[in-house]
């Protein structure tokens, strides 16, 4: 014996209401006005690459040319060293990441794992450091490295980097290591492991998702930073790909779209590696907010 389904009652219309409905449609639409306006400067830039001196101040700044040069780009990669000061930008920006992911880490852990008196304090002080304005350092860092042997060397940019993002590290790694259950350092401390071991092989492998969002923001900062290169180099075959640039600005003339190419060339791989790893970082910070 069977039994009829009897249909719900109703009208069959979906039991969201209608002004959830229009609000997530309102929300939608805010998000796709706002995505287009973050896209505007992209599209902006790559047209000015693709355009010459005459029409970059001629036409509108959203207008195609009728003849797209593609040759700026040429002119780039022939003429403007591109790839030397793009092994340059992967060497500086490589090495300052990995310094400043593993020493965040050795503090992080030293803070939140080991009791001692002062580590507020400590923590205070890293945070302090966010405060700090750039401008402001560039005079008594130049005198350091003068004074130390550092003046136009690459190492002075790297320094540079890993101070100014070891406090910024710090923050997002923090919230994630108060999160960690300590019964599976209790567990290694029981079996005889020692810190070391514990950090490099339990812990540091436990961080991996918040390690890998603070190493791509940093990466983003690394690559686009400009204050320091021009202050700390003046060898133009240690500069980076941002500061190479200016190699296209001459004293009565200025190739800008040249100068257009290079800037759509030096961003390309931070957009790559942001469409690549968004998830990544969205899941990495939502991590490293929630304290334990």
């Amino acid at each position: 014996m069977t039994t009829a389904i009897r249909p719900r009652s109703g009208t069959g219309v979906s039991s969201r209401p209608i002004g959830r409905t229009i609000g997530y449609g309102i929300l939608y639409a805010a998000l796709a006005v706002t995505a287009v306006l973050q896209l505007l400067p992209l599209l902006w830039l790559l047209l000015f690459s693709l355009k010459n001196n005459q029409e970059i101040f001629n036409l509108a700044p959203f207008a195609v040319p009728k003849q797209l040069h593609w040759s700026n780009y040429a002119t780039v990669l022939e003429q403007g060293k591109i790839g030397r000061y793009f092994l340059n930008s992967i060497w500086i920006t490589a090495a300052s990441v990995v310094c400043t992911i593993l020493l965040a880490n050795f503090v992080t852990f030293a803070m939140t794992r080991m009791k001692w008196k002062l580590h507020k304090a400590v923590l205070g002080l890293f945070m302090i450091g966010m405060m700090i304005p750039v401008h402001s350092t560039l005079i008594p860092l130049f005198s350091l490295f003068k004074s130390i042997h550092l003046k136009d060397s690459q190492f002075s940019i790297v320094l540079s980097y890993v101070a100014f993002n070891l406090p910024l590290t710090i923050m997002i790694l923090i919230g994630f290591y108060y999160a960690l259950p300590r019964e599976v350092e209790e567990a290694a401390v029981m079996d005889g492991c020692s810190v070391n071991r514990m950090f490099f092989r339990i812990i540091l492998p436990m961080t991996v998702s918040v390690s890998v969002t603070a190493a791509i923001i940093n990466m983003i900062y690394n690559w686009n930073e400009f204050i320091f290169v021009n202050t700390f180099l003046s060898s133009d075959g240690k500069k980076t790909l941002t500061v190479g640039i200016q190699n296209f600005v001459g004293q009565y003339t200025t190739n800008w779209g040249a100068i257009g190419a290079t800037l759509m060339i030096s961003i390309l791989p931070i957009l790559i590696l942001f469409f690549l790893l968004s998830n990544r970082i969205v899941e990495g910070i939502a991590a490293g907010s929630v304290k334990g």
